[in-house]
């Protein structure tokens, strides 16, 4: 983990780091979260905050991907999502008490921005529309995990698996072809079963041509088949 120097107080606001819904921030807005903010390095699978740890700040990915993560007992997790660039990391745990419920850590070298939670709170109180932005996304976060937990409790393992690759393709790298940036391990996890069962139903279908593998790297040849078996389970 390396702390790097503190925001300058004078900025352009077209040269500010640009979070989540800043276009509804005013100048003075901006200029209060900058001076109460400062952006941390995280290596490679670094833990940025832990489960059962008490909140402090409002967190924002400026840059790399975060694993969001839930720990249960005899060391097993649910990877609840993962966090992408200019998204809000935690905002579930700041808002429903002083503690995380959860874990998130690096997946590769990551740029988190601090921002001081009481100054955050000033500004939702004063200004409507970015408050409103942030229960919508408040929302859409917890309806994704809702939906995420109803397909790992009701859809068959091909489902499952079909839903972890159109996750990456349509989601997190808007490409049909694409790197896993998890392991095989991992993946499991996020699809919510074994590791030996995530590679047996993936190398099914590398070997029905639905997709191409060959490492962690990923080529979907039919798209229209990965989505009919999302959409079946």
């Amino acid at each position: 983990m390396r702390r790097t120097n503190k925001m300058a107080p004078d900025f352009n606001k077209e040269n500010y780091y640009p979070l989540p819904f800043s276009m509804f921030l005013s100048k003075d807005e901006l200029a209060l979260f900058n001076e109460n903010s400062n952006v941390v390095v995280y290596d490679k699978k670094e833990v940025i905050f832990r489960q059962n740890t008490r909140t402090s700040h409002i967190m924002c990915v400026k840059s790399g991907l975060v694993k969001i993560y839930k720990e249960g007992r005899n060391n097993r997790y649910i990877i609840l999502k993962i966090a992408v660039e200019n998204e809000f990391l935690g905002l579930m745990s700041i808002f429903g008490g002083d503690m995380h419920q959860f874990s998130a850590s690096a997946i590769q070298t990551c740029e988190i921005c601090f921002i001081d939670r009481h100054a955050f709170n000033t500004v939702l109180k004063a200004n409507g529309d970015f408050s409103m932005h942030i229960i919508s996304q408040l929302s859409k976060d917890g309806l994704f995990i809702f939906n995420r937990l109803m397909s790992q409790s009701h859809k068959q393992l091909p489902g499952r698996i079909a839903d972890v690759i159109l996750y990456f393709s349509d989601v997190i790298y808007d490409s049909p072809e694409f790197e896993f940036p998890l392991t095989r391990r991992e993946l499991a996890e996020l699809a919510g079963t074994t590791k030996e069962s995530f590679i047996r139903t993936l190398t099914e279908f590398k070997n029905d041509k639905i997709i191409e593998l060959e490492g962690s790297k990923v080529k979907i040849n039919s798209l229209k088949i990965i989505r009919t078996l999302s959409e079946l389970g």
